[in-house]
């Protein structure tokens, strides 16, 4: 398939006008005399063992949601493609596959990347619903707050959102990255699912916006963090 077809595809679904003005989604390595595209490869980040895995899978495109904001030079024999901020606010894209994939339907949007739930449920019932998608979940709970009716979800790195999350009524915001500072001023609870988990499901919509058109694969990709016992 032709390389600019899929990025159109892809751009359908994730206008590149939703990116934010820093950000570098779209080409990031753009090789004009190799367009025609038989094999991709998904990942969340490019990484060095990341090219490696998909030059030894021959493929012709990594496409990532992590954008490179530099090249090193041994990656520019390959085409890599990222949609990042503009995946984050589409609707569809990575916050709303989050929820889609806690089973809570469709999120209502807030403000450009948050999304919230009305969902009735105890504190203690929703961290087990978490943790079957997240081994590494931290809890702020200030005021032990024991039941919640609705969650603010921003998959990746949200913390600036907690305020307009309290402001839209949300008791609790999903996300990642929380600092120290941040969780012990938090006037709501937090999940802190990790950066990685809460993002790496959205490839899933890479996959079902390519797969019958091209031959679609997925890194093999962890977390860097791990929990220890």
């Amino acid at each position: 398939m032709d390389k600019n077809e899929i990025t159109k595809i892809i751009e359908n679904f994730a206008p590149p006008e939703f990116a934010e003005d820093w950000d570098c989604s779209g080409n990031i390595v753009d090789l004009a005399e190799y367009t025609d595209i038989k094999k991709v490869m998904l990942c969340l980040t490019v990484t060095d063992d990341i090219f490696e895995q998909a030059k030894k899978e021959n493929c012709d495109m990594i496409i990532s949601h992590h954008p490179l904001f530099f090249v090193p030079m041994k990656y520019k024999d390959i085409n890599i493609y990222c949609a990042h901020t503009n995946l984050d606010r589409a609707k569809g894209g990575t916050t709303d596959t989050l929820i889609a994939d806690l089973g809570l339907g469709d999120g209502v949007s807030v403000g450009d990347f948050l999304r919230v739930v009305d969902c009735k449920i105890s504190v203690a019932d929703f961290l087990k619903k978490i943790c079957k998608i997240s081994s590494n979940v931290r809890i702020v709970n200030n005021e032990n707050v024991a039941e919640i009716k609705k969650i603010a979800f921003c998959a990746g790195s949200g913390s600036e959102f907690i305020q307009e999350a309290f402001e839209n009524g949300a008791d609790a915001l999903v996300t990642g990255d929380v600092k120290f500072h941040t969780a012990i001023e938090s006037p709501i609870v937090l999940f802190d699912i990790g950066h990685f988990e809460s993002e790496i499901l959205v490839l899933k919509v890479f996959e079902n916006l390519l797969k019958n058109h091209v031959e679609v694969i997925f890194a093999n990709e962890k977390s860097p963090f791990k929990t220890v016992l």
